[in-house]
């Protein structure tokens, strides 16, 4: 049997059932290289990037550690972002789904208190959480961790960058010594070291390397001008034409004066970052996510935690000072078989930052020069999808099915017409082609779901 075969592991029967359904039959290089050694109880660093499978090798690992008969918080796991928790708490559901009587609370701010309050009482296994959240809960009494077994980091430099480390290491103080600590990150800061020293017991390291081979992503740095950024910007979307793309910016200000850029010019874009509040960061994901926003702009900790299943293109409006960042940022183009492509706008002040690069990749960056690229002014970009929002969610059983149902059944679409649907506690949201959009929308303003006249409307 062959050893990175989940069979091989020592884990129980209802484990491996549900890994079967899932079709995850063998381990990724994270996986196999940390889960025996999570699975003997050891602390581990393990340094990999997102989309590694590293939310599976810690969610097997705390899974086989719980004991289902004893209602406390057997295993806890601090994220830089709700959007984050929330996609690590899905996956730890659905790896516990042949698992009876697991029950995961989510703990994240921009969120009801009182609900989760409500839901600790009645007994948990696992808290997915962020730290803010999580600490609040612990300074209320409503969250005890006398009985943890296993704490996980996750992304734990983007925890440090946006200031956590003090309300980490308060909640931290208020576990067990004798629990297991798992530590994730996508880069190695020195602050990542000394947080290992000050909370982990000989830990094992384990890095994945996160080099991207030119026949998968290919990279090119465009040497320009300070002034001629945005030219250059808008001269790639002009020559490559992609039809998906995350542009990186440092700033919020950045972010937004880019995406309005982009849209002056025709392009469909949305910019995420720290001054959005719950609802807009939402909306935004999930309208990215589905397809009905061409171009997303971003932050560094916004983009963190974004399931992206295809991107064409990711381009760096800015190059990053850490090239493990700049490593991190283009690995979300080129995966799951298919080929990316990663465009950098660099100016003469930024030279170091290409030498650094180098040096990382131990390679030289392939550089070219904005006259290169031949621009075609007619081109615009405007996603296939358009998003739907329903004033009905979760807390109203609103469920996926019903959506599709009341889409295709009396609202006479073809099912390819509708694309992803995504329920919230209070509202969903559901992609539908963009020439099936009125339809939609008349059916919607003058039927019913599930037998109740609900508000709806696009949004974008």
């Amino acid at each position: 049997m062959s050893s990175d075969n989940f069979n091989s592991l020592p884990i129980s029967k209802p484990q491996i059932d549900a890994l079967d359904s899932l079709g995850y039959k063998t381990m990724t290089p994270v996986q196999a290289q940390s889960l025996p050694l999570i699975l003997q109880g050891r602390d581990l660093i393990v340094r990999a990037k997102t989309g590694s499978g590293k939310t599976a090798a810690f969610g097997i690992g705390l899974l086989n550690a719980i004991n289902p008969r004893f209602f406390g918080v057997q295993a806890l796991v601090l994220c830089p972002t709700r959007e984050l928790a929330d996609q690590v708490g899905k996956e730890i559901r659905k790896l516990a789904s042949f698992m009876p009587n697991i029950k995961l609370v989510l703990l994240c701010g921009g969120k009801p208190f009182g609900p989760q309050v409500g839901s600790l009482e009645h007994g948990a296994h696992i808290v997915v959480g962020t730290p803010g959240r999580v600490q609040d809960h612990l300074r209320k009494n409503t969250l005890k961790l006398d009985g943890l077994k296993t704490l996980v980091l996750d992304e734990a430099d983007r925890m440090l960058d946006m200031g956590f480390a003090d309300v980490m290491q308060a909640i931290i103080e208020q576990t067990p010594k004798s629990r297991q600590t798992l530590l994730f990150s996508a880069t190695y800061p020195d602050t990542i070291g000394q947080m290992s020293r000050s909370i982990q017991r000989n830990p094992a390291s384990v890095t994945v390397e996160s080099e991207h081979k030119p026949e998968v992503i290919e990279q090119l740095f465009y040497e320009v001008k300070k002034h001629e950024r945005d030219t250059t910007l808008l001269a790639l979307f002009e020559h490559y034409q992609p039809q998906t793309a995350v542009v990186f910016c440092h700033t919020k200000k950045q972010c937004d004066e880019v995406a309005a850029l982009l849209q002056q010019h025709r392009i469909e874009a949305l910019a995420i970052h720290g001054d959005l509040d719950q609802r807009e960061r939402d909306q935004v994901l999930v309208r990215f996510a589905n397809n009905s926003c061409a171009v997303l702009v971003a932050t560094d900790v916004a983009a963190r935690g974004l399931d992206i299943k295809s991107l064409q293109m990711v381009i760096n409006y800015e190059l990053p000072r850490d090239p493990e960042v700049y490593v991190h940022r283009i690995g979300r183009t080129g995966r799951a078989g298919e080929t990316g492509m990663a465009m950098s706008i660099v100016t003469p002040s930024e030279t170091q930052r290409i030498l650094a690069i180098e040096k990382y990749l131990n390679q030289p960056c392939r550089c070219d020069v904005l006259e290169s690229l031949d621009r075609d002014p007619a081109f615009s970009l405007q996603a296939t999808m358009v998003t739907i929002q329903i004033d009905a969610g979760r807390k109203n059983k609103m469920r996926p099915g019903d959506i599709l149902g009341a889409l295709t059944g009396d609202a006479s679409l073809a099912g390819s017409q509708v694309g992803k649907i995504n329920i919230f506690d209070m509202s969903s949201y559901v992609a539908v082609e963009r020439d099936a959009f009125r339809q939609a929308m008349n059916h919607l303003a003058q039927g019913k779901i599930k037998g109740r006249t609900i508000r709806a409307r696009g949004i974008g």
